[in-house]
Formats: structure tokens, sequence, C-alpha cells
């Protein structure tokens, strides 16, 4: 469609000029000079179309849709430059030395003409600027528009001066220049239009009223504490929007992930298609309680915590948690690690007057399967049968005995039933595990996983 512009400009352009000399009239000239500006931007519009639609590289990581609004820039600096000079070339003959206009039916025809093109034009670049969101494009079609109302401005001139010089009006014969004029003035309005849009574009510009909106819809998303920072930019027919969000730092990585997805779709219902770059801080949120902080500095410090409890004492509050390490640590570096974040948990909980910490060893390796060993049927009728002594548990099932080096460990899962608050199943899990212990006591670890009944029966 742009080569279909740029053919259509140059004809136009050349019948114009030929009817203007041939006239003397400075209307057509100028219409001419518009022409002529139409061709040069249609010609960018055509270059910078083909740039623009370039993927991103390593030196344009944004891609090259920002080239339109430099090509609309340029043909505004050309639109200006030629209504400058035809005010100018119109005062000096309104002046100094007015040109007897030599009548023909010639220019009359080629700007008819030329208002047929400019319409076929105009509708034809608008339809595909809506199609693709160019805004080359669109800045033709406006563009090609204007030219009709600049061509209609020049018939009145030509019709004006020819009824001066046929009925001895003297006035009219100001008319040709001042339809140049008036040209001009349509030019340079639709420059500034047209120079403003282009220059926002290229300095980051957008209507605070977008950004509001992202805003908006993003602090909707269940989890966002607040939109620190918001940036939305455009380039051609793409906008990139860049945003920093406040989460509980309590999240996971998995359950922050989550969250992004949530809050680009958030994003999208604003700005569609939009490319989305989300950068998240972990912040400490208004409801978080002594145990969300507590597993805070845990995270930080890239340990879990297990059985965290807080006990109150004559008005003090005390934590005690299970620390897992690498087995294979030394004690003095094991517990310089846990003294330097126990004083980080009494920063970021005042509240907490002391800590004390279980350190258990982490297994750092991947042991063999060995074989069932008598010795271990015995471990797994003991966990049966202690199980059979508490009313609460249905079954124990999946029971499996491991052996890491001298330690024996077992797991297993325990159906309870449905309604068991999550208070008693601790409570039973815990007597489950003390009864086995006195049954089998070489036994170094037990690990039970509560089922409810219902998903048992599946």
């Amino acid at each position: 469609m742009a080569l279909h512009s740029m053919l259509a400009a140059a004809a136009m352009t050349l019948l114009k000029l030929a009817a203007g000399l041939l006239s003397g009239s400075l209307g057509v000239l100028s219409d001419a000079a518009h022409s002529g500006l139409d061709l040069v931007a249609a010609g960018l519009t055509f270059f910078s179309v083909r740039v623009s639609d370039k993927p991103a590289d390593e030196d344009h990581t944004y891609g090259h849709a920002k080239f339109e609004n430099l090509s609309s820039f340029g043909e505004v600096i050309l639109m200006a430059a030629s209504s400058g000079w035809i005010i100018w070339e119109a005062i000096q003959r309104m002046l100094y030395h007015m040109v007897e206009l030599r009548n023909s039916v010639w220019p009359v025809l080629v700007v008819l003409a030329s208002i047929g093109v400019d319409f076929w034009r105009s509708r034809r670049l608008q339809a595909v600027a809506d199609r693709t969101g160019s805004s080359a494009l669109a800045t033709d079609a406006f563009h090609f528009a204007s030219d009709i109302w600049s061509s209609i401005a020049v018939l009145l001139g030509l019709g004006a001066s020819w009824a001066g010089s046929h009925f001895g009006i003297a006035v009219l014969r100001f008319a040709d220049p001042l339809a140049a004029v008036v040209v001009s003035l349509m030019i340079l309005r639709l420059t500034v239009r047209i120079g403003h849009e282009a220059v926002g574009v290229l300095l980051d510009e957008i209507p605070a009223e977008t950004r509001q909106q992202i805003m908006i819809e993003v602090e909707r998303v269940p989890g966002v504490l607040a939109v620190e920072q918001a940036r939305v930019r455009r380039a051609g027919a793409d906008y990139f929007a860049d945003l920093t969000l406040a989460l509980p730092r309590r999240f996971t990585f998995e359950h922050t992930g989550e969250l992004v997805r949530a809050a680009t779709e958030a994003v999208h219902r604003a700005l569609p298609e939009a490319d989305v770059v989300i950068h998240t801080v972990p912040r400490q949120a208004r409801a978080e309680s002594i145990f969300d902080r507590v597993r805070a500095v845990a995270a930080r410090n890239n340990v879990s915590v297990h059985e965290l409890s807080v006990q109150s004492h004559q008005g003090r509050l005390r934590v005690e948690q299970h620390l897992e390490l690498d087995e294979k640590m030394p004690l003095v570096t094991a517990h310089s690690f846990v003294t330097n974040m126990e004083a980080e948990i009494l920063r970021d909980v005042p509240e907490i007057d002391a800590v004390l910490t279980h350190i258990e060893s982490e297994p750092a390796t991947i042991e063999p399967p060995q074989e069932m060993v008598e010795e271990d049927r015995k471990i797994e009728h003991a966990m049966q049968a202690t199980a059979a002594q508490i009313k609460e548990i249905v079954d124990v099932h999946e029971i499996m005995v491991g052996r890491a080096g001298e330690h024996i460990s077992l797991s297993c899962h325990c159906t309870l039933p449905d309604d068991l608050t999550m208070l008693r199943v601790h409570e039973v899990i815990t007597e489950l595990e003390d009864r086995f212990k006195l049954e089998c006591p070489e036994v170094y670890r037990v690990t039970i996983h509560p089922e409810p009944a219902t998903d048992n029966l599946r």
C-alpha cells in the first residue's frame, strides 16, 4: 500500500507542477509542493514500514518499530519548511510583484483529479493503519485527507482569480496567493498535530490514564501488596510495560511465578499484546505473624525450619525451631551459621527474647537401595502394631525402611478421619512416633505422612 501511495504521489506532483507552471498559479504550485512532500513522505513511510517490521536484534533489543515515529517526525520537518516557503512567496506576490494568471481548464482538471486520488489514498491507507496499528500509515492517511481540503482551497482561488479577471474585480487578483496561504496554514496545523504525536512517542510519552489503568488492574491481583513502579513506553504500534511489584516475603518461588503470570494477564487487560516485564521485591505484609517473620529469615539464609514453636514464659517469648544442615558440615561452622541466623531473627522480630535451635543433619548423599532383611520386617510389623493401638488411626501403609550408613529410617502413610483437626492430627502423629520409638529405639528417623480417609478410598 505504501508503494502504491508513492506512485500516486509522483504522478500528481508532476501533473500539478506542469499545471502550475503553465498557469502561473501559486496556489497550484503550492499544491504541487504539497504533493512533492507527499511523495517524500510516502517514500519515508515505505522505507520505515519495511525497517520497523524487522525483528529485535542485539543492537535494537526493543525492535525497530520506533523508526516509524522517526519517519513521521522527518515528514513534519519537511511539511513545516514547505509551508514557510509558500507563505513567504505569497506575501512577496501580494506586496511586490503580482503575477497575472493564464486562465486554463487544465489546472482545474488536475486539481479535481488530485482530490479523487487523495480520497482513494486516504481511505486505503487508513484501513491498513487500523488493521496493523502503524503510526506511519495513519500519519499518511490523515495527511492525504487534509490534502482534499487544501485542493478545494486552490480551486476556490483559481475560480476567484478567473472571476476577477473576467468581471474586472481588482481585489480578486489576490485570491490565488491567499489560497496558497490557506493551504500552507492547513499544512502547518496538520504539522503541529503530527509533530506532537511523533515527538511524544520518541520521548516515551503515553497517556496518564493508560498507566493508571494498568496499575488498577495489577493491584486487583490477589497477593500483590503494591505496584512500586510502573513504566510504559511505545514503539510504533507496540507497547512495552515494565513493573515492579511488592509481594509478601513468605511467598515461595513457585507461588511468585504464578502471581507474575496473573499480573501479566492483568496488564494485557489494559494493553492487549503488550510486551510485559515484571520484577518482584519481597516486602513484609501487614498481617505477618511471628511464625511468618521467622520463616522469612530462614528463607533469606536458604534453609527451611520445621517444628517451629513460640512459647510465652513470664511475659517473655521464646522460639524453638528445628533446622537441617549438611551432614558433612563441621560443628564449628554449623554453630556459627545458626548463631548468626538467631541474631537475625532477634533483630527482625523484636518481640522475641530468645531463640533455641535444634540442629539436625541433612543427608548429602543418595544411599543405594538395600535388600529387605528380617530386621526390617520386624520394624515394619512393629509400626503396624503400634498404629493399631491408637483409635483415631484407620491404618498405616506404604511403610518403607531405609538405611543410611549406621542409621535406620522409616517412612509411612497414615490414614486418619476426614474431620480431624490439624491440632489433633499433630498430636496423633507425635503419639505414634513416640510409641513406635519405644518399641524400636534403633530407628533414627521417623517420617509420617497423614492422609484423609476419603482420599485413601479412591
